[in-house]
């Protein structure tokens, strides 16, 4: 890609650590909008109101909505990235805390270049296999944990789905036919949000108005920083930096949503969780970043 440096300048640097501050923060949004909101009903809502800014800047700009594989791209985009990953992930924030969906989220890279593989567009590393079994020992290790201190699985497992929609989505992006970025979000989000609000009226939810302020604050960042902010951003940084290297907003992003959670939502960490979390990171760099020329499909695509 054109203007891509492997030394980023400062404004880059700059606009990359407001990348990572905007993808861990996300989670701690999350768990204060599951607080009074249903997980599918709060996603559908944050979603909705996103699909109108997009359609909002669509029509500003003048541009047609995509028709076609473009115009389908888009919507398996905002089924796989938007609808499933933030089912996943609104609902299994409920009960885990935002540093530990961080760390889960840190496989992303990682699970992407294995899904490059099995649809042939990346070629075997054993570095990638070794990083695999760090990563799932430090998986492990955690799940162990929080089981241990009475966290169910289910939700720690729907944290792990999520992140496979996640590296799904990385590989569906890389293959949409080029369209516009604004119009394929605008119709992204809107089948998202279709999906997410679906999911609310089959699963029974309570359809309530917000009625605490900080809910309020909660979904007006998510929609606006958390969402379009976020996207815009990530492009950004993507333009003037590697891809390889734009993924490490994965790895950091649970240093940041920690730090958040034991700040604003009394969270705490457990010593084997630190363990658990320092073997993830460390499998991750080894099996998807330590070789920035072999990762050009591993593209974040969807970030909390």
């Amino acid at each position: 890609m054109a203007g891509q440096s492997e030394k980023p300048d400062r404004t880059t640097l700059v606009a990359f650590a407001c990348l990572v501050t905007l993808v861990g923060a996300n989670p701690v949004a999350i768990r204060f909008s599951n607080r009074e909101l249903a997980p599918f009903w709060g996603g559908g809502l944050r979603f909705t109101a996103a699909a109108v800014l997009f359609a909002a800047l669509v029509g500003v700009r003048g541009l047609a909505l995509p028709r076609g594989r473009p115009l389908a791209g888009a919507a398996l985009y905002g089924a796989v990235g938007i609808g499933a990953f933030f089912a996943f992930a609104y609902w299994g924030l409920v009960r885990v805390n935002a540093g530990l969906g961080g760390v889960i989220f840190a496989t992303v890279p990682l699970l992407t270049f294995f899904f490059a593989l099995a649809h042939g567009l990346e070629r075997f590393h054993w570095r990638a296999l070794a990083g695999a079994l760090v990563v799932v020992g430090g998986v492990g290790v955690v799940f162990a944990d929080q089981i241990s201190a009475d966290v169910p699985l289910t939700p720690l497992l729907s944290l792990l789905a999520a992140a496979v929609c996640a590296a799904e989505t990385n590989i569906i992006v890389k293959r949409l036919t080029p369209s516009d970025p604004v119009r394929t979000n605008a119709v992204a989000m809107t089948v998202g949000a279709a999906l997410l609000l679906a999911l609310s009226v089959v699963s029974g939810e309570r359809h309530v108005v917000p009625a605490r302020g900080a809910t309020w604050t909660a979904l007006a960042y998510l929609v606006t920083m958390g969402t379009v902010g976020l996207f815009l951003l990530f492009l950004f940084v993507l333009k003037r930096w590697l891809a390889s290297s734009v993924a490490y907003e994965f790895v950091l992003a649970p240093f940041v949503a920690t730090a958040l959670g034991a700040w604003l939502l009394d969270e705490s960490v457990s010593p084997l969780t630190v363990v658990g979390a320092v073997l993830v990171l460390a499998g991750v760099y080894i099996g998807a970043l330590s070789h920035s020329e072999r990762t050009p499909a591993a593209t974040p695509a969807s970030a909390e």
